[in-house]
């Protein structure tokens, strides 16, 4: 019994994961050369194989010269058994594909020059049709016109597209390994301040003469989200000017917090400086050519932005060193300042995805239309109507504030526009700055274990995983904090209460602002032992 339950349950789980997809794929061929292009068909007619080996291949003819609305004009003998291409117009999907299965034809293109979208009729009119139907782009057909001239074989499949994809997995490792590194990156920083002298860390004129910056104000934070809320809203009303002014601010910041990261790796394996100086100014040869090698990556980002077959690469490289530098720099000095921020900005999540829908015209959330861009046709969610531009179209500008792997196993989709996985570097960096806070903490409190650092790290992959999860089952985007702010508050508080540390964990550094001669929390060089008669 309990077997068969698992059987159904697993069974209903793969169902839901699996969806019928309107693109599929055009397999042209010649006996040497094999070329592929997008087509759009609808299931509810004749369904296409779902692999190209299973698909029957079938003698293409051209008849782009007709729209096929009647036989007149056509032989059966010279279609008989083969594939027809017909240009679109004039008359119904469903009238062309009865003449074409009237004269004996196997299966029906419809070449286009405008918008492909997904062949409908009257439900009456599926079950007449016993051939299968697609659209294609006419300048597809023109190309392989050109390629293989008139002796053209062609088979039609639509491959199984599954809502579980690699990319998720490679956006999984990518966003825990950016918020470990940031968090142990954050500590080792703490460490070194702490073993040079620094006092504990938490002052803001110490902070601020290391390059940091520390949040240890409520008033800051309520300054900082309501800064964040105003500029989301600027960039929807003005996103088309405001888009190139953030691609120019992500340059130089991404060149520079690359160069960062860089230079940090090149300290820990202790490469040389190799400086010499020029009028009496110190130039450092390490820097100057990671200077050079940043700045043209940041560059070459920039010209072929809108190149998505593998600009994605640069894009995930310098998201990743921004949000590895923003956690670095950027430092939260209690944990009371953790929950605050992490609130507001779930609340802010939540708002300007789940809410604001209701007050755009287009029924589309402020934050979807941000980050995606307002031409952002690739991205769309289950149950949309799918329309493939006939012609290239100029790319739109999208911001670079999102982290975007391809969908590896959509091929069918990849072939009529690249489909991408996107996590926002706010899913990233919000709860990288607690875990920052806990990295800071355990050194801090000498704890030889990172409990704290670990312990959010884990909850932080926990929400992750929840929130692809809720994604995949409802067929829906999700704001990734909605799931993430409780998962690492949570866990961080119920951390700090079992170990008896909760007092010191809220209250941080907070009081050092006034007194930055104050000694760290604990005395450096203490064990990692008892606190108030409490064992770690």
């Amino acid at each position: 019994m309990e077997r068969t339950v698992i059987i159904v349950f697993l069974s209903v789980i793969y169902s839901a994961l699996h969806i019928n997809c309107q693109e599929a794929i055009l397999h042209i061929s010649n006996g040497g050369t094999d070329r592929q292009y997008c087509i759009v068909h609808n299931h509810s007619w004749t369904p296409l194989s779902q692999t190209l080996d299973a698909a029957v291949q079938y003698p293409l003819v051209n008849m782009t010269s007709t729209v096929l609305c009647d036989t007149s004009g056509v032989s059966p003998e010279v279609v008989k058994g083969k594939a027809l291409v017909v240009m679109r117009g004039e008359c119904e999907f469903s009238q062309k594909a009865l003449v074409a299965q009237s004269l004996g034809a196997t299966t029906l293109l419809i070449a286009s020059n405008t918008s492909l979208i997904m062949p409908s009729a009257n439900e009456s009119e599926y079950a007449k049709v016993q051939i299968p139907l697609a659209l294609m782009r006419y300048r597809d057909f023109l190309e392989a016109q050109q390629v293989f001239g008139e002796g053209m074989q062609v088979k039609l499949y639509a491959p199984a597209y599954s809502k579980i994809d690699p990319s998720i997995v490679v956006m999984l490792l990518i966003s825990i390994v950016t918020v470990a590194l940031g968090g142990f990156w954050s500590g080792a920083c703490e460490r070194d301040r702490l073993s040079n002298g620094v006092a504990g860390g938490g002052s803001g004129e110490n902070k601020a003469d290391s390059g940091e910056l520390s949040l240890y104000s409520p008033l800051k934070v309520f300054m900082f989200v309501a800064l964040m809320c105003g500029m989301l809203i600027l960039m929807y009303y003005f996103y088309n000017i405001l888009v190139y002014i953030i691609i120019a601010i992500f340059c130089l910041a991404s060149a520079t917090a690359l160069f960062s990261c860089l230079d940090a790796v090149m300290d820990l394996m202790r490469c040389g400086t190799g400086s010499f100086s020029i009028r009496n100014v110190n130039f450092s040869v390490r820097s100057l050519i990671l200077a050079a090698v940043c700045i043209s990556v940041s560059v070459i980002w920039a010209v072929y932005r809108n190149e998505d077959r593998w600009i994605w690469i640069l894009q995930d490289l310098l998201g990743i060193a921004f949000c590895l530098n923003f956690m670095k720099t950027i430092s939260l000095s209690n944990f009371k300042i953790c929950v605050i921020l992490l609130s507001l900005l779930l609340v802010y999540d939540v708002f300007f995805v789940f809410i604001t829908p209701f007050f755009t015209k287009n029924g589309v959330s402020i934050m979807v239309q941000v980050a995606l861009g307002p031409d952002a046709s690739g991205e769309k969610t289950q149950g949309n109507m799918v329309e493939v531009p006939a012609e290239p179209q100029a790319p739109s500008e999208k911001l670079p504030v999102v982290m975007r792997v391809p969908r590896f196993l959509a091929w069918a989709q990849n072939l009529c526009g690249m489909q991408f996985s996107i996590l926002g570097y706010g899913d990233i960096i919000v709860p990288g700055l607690l875990v920052a806070y806990c990295s800071r903490f355990d050194v801090w409190i000498n704890s030889s274990k990172k409990i704290y650092f670990l312990s959010c790290c884990i909850a932080y992959l926990l929400g992750m995983i929840t929130t692809f999860a809720v994604m995949l089952l409802s067929g829906m985007g999700q704001p990734a904090l909605l799931y993430l702010v409780p998962f690492t508050l949570i866990t961080s508080a119920v951390v700090a209460g079992c170990r008896g540390e909760m007092r010191q964990f809220w209250s941080g550094t907070t009081y050092e602002v006034l007194d930055s001669s104050r000694k760290p929390l604990l005395a450096e060089g203490r064990t990692d032992c008892s606190i108030k008669g409490e064992t770690c």
